[in-house]
């Protein structure tokens, strides 16, 4: 069974090794600074309140959510959801998060192309990236049953339905990239942070887009796995 595969921690490996380091680098970060208070007192929320207003998004409401990093904008809602640790918190690590979200709800105002781009493929990863691997897994083994083609076509349109997985967490890097390219300056525009604190915040968001580089490399690692299969068995 191709699960077994040892090719498969070939293709698997460096992905899983990203990963792992990525959420140690983004647990180290947010713990350092976690525990360093912004100068200008400002907790998660309202550094995210005072970046929102100063682009006229009054509309944008701010909620608390539960669970650790569960930070997110809601672009149906128009609604900016921050953990416990960011939105009480007035920590270099919780107002960097909390500019973070905010700038994906700039994003939204702004109609930046990507970030549309992402929400519009939700539906459809969120159908594939379960769906697709059941379906390719279908498809392999009725392939090896029947010795036919009709077994590799449904095992290619796993490979399509997953893909939309792989071309959505590489959409997501320009949107996260910019989301903290706008945090960073704009903390420092409205004196949130300091020039001199502006290094802790930077290395809590470079930390978090790593998690996000290493979700892509997976993703992608992970298809060209099933194509390998597939154009192995082709060969043969």
């Amino acid at each position: 069974m191709f699960w077994f595969d040892p090719m498969y921690f070939v293709f698997a490996l460096p992905a899983l090794i990203l990963g792992f380091w990525a959420q140690m680098k983004v647990k180290s970060a947010f713990d350092k600074y976690s525990r360093v208070r912004a100068r200008s007192g400002m907790s998660g929320a309202a550094a995210a309140r005072r970046v929102l207003d100063s682009n006229g998004l009054y509309n944008v409401d701010i909620q608390p959510v539960q669970g650790f990093l569960s930070d997110h904008y809601d672009p149906r809602t128009k609604v900016l959801r921050l953990s416990p640790q960011v939105y009480q918190s007035s920590s270099l690590a919780a107002v960097g998060v909390a500019a973070h979200e905010a700038g994906h709800a700039i994003q939204d105002a702004k109609g930046y192309l990507p970030l549309q781009a992402r929400t519009a493929m939700v539906p459809a990863v969120q159908f594939g990236s379960w769906l697709g691997p059941l379906v390719f897994a279908a498809g392999w083994f009725l392939m090896y049953l029947t010795r036919g083609q009709f077994g590799g076509q449904i095992a290619w349109l796993g490979v399509l339905l997953f893909g939309a997985t792989a071309v959505f967490a590489l959409v997501t890097l320009p949107v996260e990239f910019d989301a903290s390219r706008r945090a960073k300056r704009v903390l420092v525009e409205l004196g949130i942070v300091s020039h001199d604190e502006i290094q802790g915040v930077n290395r809590v968001l470079d930390a978090a887009a790593l998690t996000y580089v290493a979700g892509a490399v997976q993703a992608i690692s992970t298809l060209l796995y099933y194509v390998f299969l597939l154009s192995g068995s082709r060969r043969r």
